[in-house]
């Protein structure tokens, strides 16, 4: 799809197209509509990005909460998304040792308990699982206001990579 295509769709068309962009949270698609049209994918990405900062806190909380764990229980059943899926497959998620699994799932966990939402990570950012496992065990040490911002600007690099491969650069 082209962005000149993306701008003429009607906002039932345009919320179905770009509306897990943001992990299940369609609101971001349809409240970015209304800033049409859209001159460059950035532009896009950052009237969806101004839709997320002004839905207050508990919208915010509630779309980082729409995420899934990485190699968490929706890896295990088979209930992530595609986008998801290809994300964590990229680095190996889907195909962790019984030891990292558990790694996985004490991190999942620690983080869950500390801050109520999973731990949002750019996988496209990272080169290695080990670089991801990193970042997790250092966000940890966050209080909860600088991770939710952080959770916050990795979604936003993962709405970013997603635009990039529905839309493509020009």
């Amino acid at each position: 799809m082209t962005l000149a295509e993306l701008n003429r769709l009607e906002r039932a068309q345009f919320v179905a197209t770009l509306g897990e962009i943001f992990e299940h949270s369609a609101w971001v698609a349809e409240e970015a509509f209304a800033r049409r049209p859209f001159a460059s994918l950035d532009s896009l990405h950052e009237a969806m990005m101004a839709a997320v900062r002004d839905a207050g806190q508990e919208k915010q909380l509630a779309l980082v909460r729409a995420h899934p764990e990485l190699a968490g229980r929706e890896a295990v059943e088979g209930a992530l998304t595609a986008h998801s899926t290809s994300e964590q497959s990229r680095l190996g998620f889907d195909r962790l040792s019984r030891a990292e699994l558990e790694r996985m799932r004490e991190l999942n966990r620690r983080y869950r308990e500390k801050f109520g939402f999973p731990c949002i990570v750019a996988l496209k950012l990272h080169a290695s699982r080990d670089s991801v496992i990193a970042a997790f065990d250092a966000r940890l040490q966050n209080d909860a206001g600088t991770e939710l911002a952080s959770a916050l600007e990795q979604v936003g690099h993962i709405a970013h990579a997603r635009l990039e491969k529905l839309i493509g650069r020009p």
